[in-house]
């Protein structure tokens, strides 16, 4: 039973009509009620004793986690608020999906009791224990969604990603590296598990690890399945595979050779690693929601099912584990001072997020070449459609800066937008990574090639070998280390590219390192292989629009030619010039309007219940970006970036 808390008793009766005001007689003003009070701060003092968490994750009939958490108390503690996290590491805004935990029962001492749900920190539970209270326990349930408009499907009948986050409760008042966690979880029969927690032992199908502390725990989410197999990478790192199907893990031996090449690879570049053993978690799966999220000795990826068995056609696929393993030194080990946070309920702030995720991303892309998890023509088609969309598919950036679109993960978690091209969304991952590119030129360029942005990655991420904390940096930080490298003005350039609206488009980096913007009348291999996977085709930079496999607009260019017609998204092409739609008869459609004296192009489109025709006056025949050597036939910049380092 729920009860009333007196400080919200109080905060009703304060909503009670008030006294009508002198200045007006006949108007009734209510008082602002008080705020309850505030959530107790995290201080660095250990909680005393060990919680012990056990999760059943075996319905993967229903898709329900079954939760028992076991908290012991202080002698002499008369109230207990125990927190959901809610600002959880990687999503950089506030995403604890509070409302999947359901069937929420208390017990002190096996006697079970009342409790309150905080009025403004709604993740809060407020108990007041019974005098002489050793022990608290909860039991709830976790739902997870077995669809994905209730958010991400975490379980199927094959497999499972258990976010310990997501169905975890903690005390509040205590930094969370303070709080011991012994975590058990029940797997179906005969499924593998894997994660990077330590001192594993299984019993039948439940499986327990050592007790460690609750940021690491958070830290390590798992990852298990019926189709489960895992491969030594070599440097204590492991690549460990869930799949839809047990075909779908048969991966060739130059294939899987491109991983160890990695890990090879990243170690050269970054000079230490900070991590005792990693665990690449990757899911082959269209069933279990899509995700890439980073941890300090793990990461979470997922594949399209056939990614491996179609390896060249699916290549496009192959760049998250990259990017996430990157994290492990960027964003995990250094990490910015004010992204930084000590337990889960202090807001994180994101103004360094072109770090974090910029240089990420620049390194994802790099080493994914490097390594040959992806091709390198794969990773010049990335590059290019990063740069097209800053040249022509971003008007937005003649009013918001990169370091404003850092504000992004809070303001719009990642829901579509309207006009996003206008509106701009997380643009410090790619611009970010052109503007680093930038940066590695003209590092290579006044070094006359002799260091490069290699040197800033272990000047930077390198220190402290060994070390499995956290280490924290600002502004100032990242210009001192970028100077010792080579000497110039990087405070003005890095604020200029990135903290100023209505910058040239990021295009030096590219022309510096002996690589053009050119359009093509056909999709680079990057772009082609998404729009064979999905069925898609994009007419961002010809038409001004994107469209799904059903010929539904997906995303509209502000200003562009379909924009200008009326077409916003979610308009459907029904017919393309009298004739009922297909993508190649809009191909040809948009080749036919670029001859001498040719007609508007003519689409019946639906809108909502609306059929209209609308033309498109537009001629300039199909366009696709790519990226084209100034120097053919001689190595330059970007293809010495791209090669695989020998020391």
């Amino acid at each position: 039973m729920k009860h009333l808390s007196a400080v919200a008793t109080l905060s009703a009766l304060l909503f009670l009509s008030a006294p009508a005001t002198a200045q007006d007689p006949s108007r009734t003003t209510p008082m602002a009620p008080p705020l309850p009070a505030p959530i107790p701060a995290a201080r660095d003092v250990p909680y005393p004793g060990t919680i012990a968490l056990q999760i059943d994750a075996s319905d993967t009939e229903r898709g329900v986690y079954r939760v028992t958490e076991q908290v012991p108390v202080a002698p002499g503690t008369a109230s207990l608020t125990l927190l959901q996290p809610g600002w959880l590491p990687g999503n950089h805004s506030e995403t604890g999906p509070y409302a999947l935990l359901a069937d929420i029962h208390f017990y002190a001492d096996g006697k079970e009791i009342g409790w309150d749900r905080d009025t403004v920190a709604v993740n809060a539970f407020h108990l007041s224990l019974p005098e002489g209270t050793k022990q608290v326990t909860a039991r709830f349930v976790h739902t997870s969604p077995v669809r994905s408009s209730e958010g991400r499907v975490t379980m199927t009948q094959e497999m499972l990603n258990l976010q310990w986050e997501k169905m975890s409760l903690y005390p509040a008042g205590h930094y969370v590296r303070a709080i011991q966690v012994k975590p058990t979880v029940t797997v179906p029969k005969d499924w593998t598990v894997y994660t990077a927690l330590g001192g594993m032992t299984r019993r039948g199908d439940t499986v327990t690890w050592s007790a460690t502390d609750y940021e690491r725990l958070v830290d390590s989410p798992i990852f298990a399945g019926i189709h489960a197999k895992r491969w030594d990478l070599g440097h204590d790192v492991y690549l460990d595979v869930v799949a839809d199907e047990p075909e779908q893990l048969a991966i060739a031996p130059e294939h899987l050779q491109t991983y160890r090449n990695l890990v090879d690879q990243a170690l050269l570049t970054f000079g230490a690693r900070h991590f005792d053993r990693y665990d690449f978690l990757l899911a082959l799966t269209n069933r279990m929601g899509g995700i890439g999220l980073e941890h300090h000795r793990s990461s979470e990826n997922q594949y399209e099912p056939t990614s491996w068995t179609d390896w060249d056609k699916m290549d496009w696929d192959h760049n998250v584990i990259p990017h996430e393993f990157t994290h492990s030194w960027n964003g995990k080990y250094r990490r910015p001072a004010d992204l930084w946070t000590p337990d889960y309920q202090q807001p994180m702030q994101n103004t360094l997020l072109w770090v974090y995720e910029g240089q990420t991303q620049f390194w994802g892309y790099v080493l994914a070449a490097r390594s040959g998890v992806q091709k390198k023509d794969t990773v010049l088609g990335m590059w290019a459609a990063a740069a097209a969309k800053y040249a022509e598919g971003t008007p937005g950036r003649g009013w918001r800066s990169v370091e404003d679109t850092t504000a992004a993960p809070q303001l719009n978690r990642r829901r579509p937008l309207p006009y996003q091209s206008l509106t701009r969304s997380e643009d410090y991952y790619v611009e970010g990574a052109l503007t680093w590119l930038e940066a590695d030129q003209i590092i290579r360029k006044g070094t006359h090639g002799e260091k490069g942005l290699d040197d800033f990655a272990r000047a930077f991420f390198g220190v402290r070998d060994g070390d499995w904390g956290e280490l924290t940096y600002d502004f100032d930080e990242v210009v001192r280390t970028l100077q010792a490298i080579y000497p110039y003005d990087w405070a003005s350039f890095l604020r200029t590219r990135l903290y100023f609206p209505n910058q040239p488009a990021p295009m030096n980096g590219i022309r510096m390192a002996g690589y053009k913007l050119v359009w093509k009348d056909k999709p680079n291999p990057y772009e082609q292989g998404i729009a064979d996977a999905r069925g898609t085709v994009d007419l961002t930079y010809s038409l001004g629009f994107a469209l799904d496999k059903e010929g539904s607009v997906t995303s509209t260019l502000w200003d562009g030619p379909a924009y200008n017609a009326g077409i916003i998204n979610w308009t459907r092409i029904v017919a393309v010039d009298g004739r009922a739609y297909n993508q190649n008869l809009l191909r040809n459609a948009i080749v036919q309007a670029k001859e001498p004296g040719a007609k508007p192009i003519a689409l019946l489109v639906k809108r909502g219940e609306r059929y209209e025709t609308v033309s498109i006056d537009y001629h300039g025949g199909l366009r696709w970006p790519w990226l084209e050597s100034t120097t053919p036939g001689k190595t330059n910049g970007l293809d010495r970036l791209l090669a695989a380092r020998r020391n």
